[in-house]
């Protein structure tokens, strides 16, 4: 039953924000590297690799360079138009294309590279190989200023703190969120989560998802997120 959804939902937004998009992709093309998506391979259904589509907002070599897979504050290795498209998430719209191919959900856990998936305990890998992953989910609206966390992990630019940090604490809640999707999905979880998802994006600090799902049983966040959630 999603996946009706998720192909009317996907071709209605297609069509509804390519007029938008067509200026985002020129922009990309007249400015930094030129190039305008930027595919990078994710872990899916089945613990396989697919490529995920974005607007490139990153120099192409970004994680080979001193910060890797984690942006700092006015990191030097974003485009122009690279902070912009990351803190409004329009960076993640092609992913639209993702869904249409089957890849994707519109909810989902959200699908990681090998190395984030590997910080995962082995049982929710276990789980979500036998799942789609999302462009949204409750992982993405709970941390959906992570990398505002990440920044203000450490009050120096300290990688292996934020490493630490991302591997002991907020990997192994995500995978809890992501789990408790997996055991609470239905068609009626889809529904709220994508309206929760849009709470999100118009109030980045709202926490309508926990007065609403907490009675759900959705894992309660660490001490140490205590003040970032």
């Amino acid at each position: 039953m999603t996946r009706f959804f998720d192909v009317l939902f996907s071709t209605i937004a297609i069509v509804i924000l390519l007029p938008f998009m067509i200026p985002i992709m020129i922009g990309l093309k007249l400015t930094g590297e030129h190039y305008i998506f930027y595919e990078q391979m994710r872990i899916g259904k089945g613990g396989r690799e697919f490529p995920v589509l974005k607007f490139a907002t990153m120099l192409k070599d970004s994680p080979n360079m001193p910060g890797g897979l984690y942006t700092s504050k006015n990191d030097p290795r974003l485009l122009p138009m690279g902070k912009f498209l990351r803190k409004t998430k329009i960076n993640e719209l092609p992913q639209l294309i993702n869904i249409l191919r089957g890849d994707m959900s519109i909810i989902g856990y959200r699908p990681l590279v090998r190395s984030g998936y590997l910080e995962y305990p082995e049982a929710a890998r276990r789980k979500l190989a036998k799942a789609v992953p999302g462009l949204s989910g409750i992982g993405s609206i709970v941390f959906r200023n992570e990398e505002e966390i990440m920044q203000n992990v450490s009050e120096t630019d300290d990688q292996e703190e934020k490493v630490r940090f991302h591997e002991e604490v907020i990997a192994p809640y995500k995978a809890e969120l992501e789990c408790w999707y997996i055991d609470h999905k239905s068609i009626f979880m889809y529904f709220r989560l994508i309206f929760l998802t849009i709470d999100a994006v118009k109030n980045p600090k709202s926490r309508r998802w926990w007065r609403e799902l907490k009675r759900k049983g959705l894992p309660k966040p660490p001490k140490e997120l205590k003040g970032y959630l």
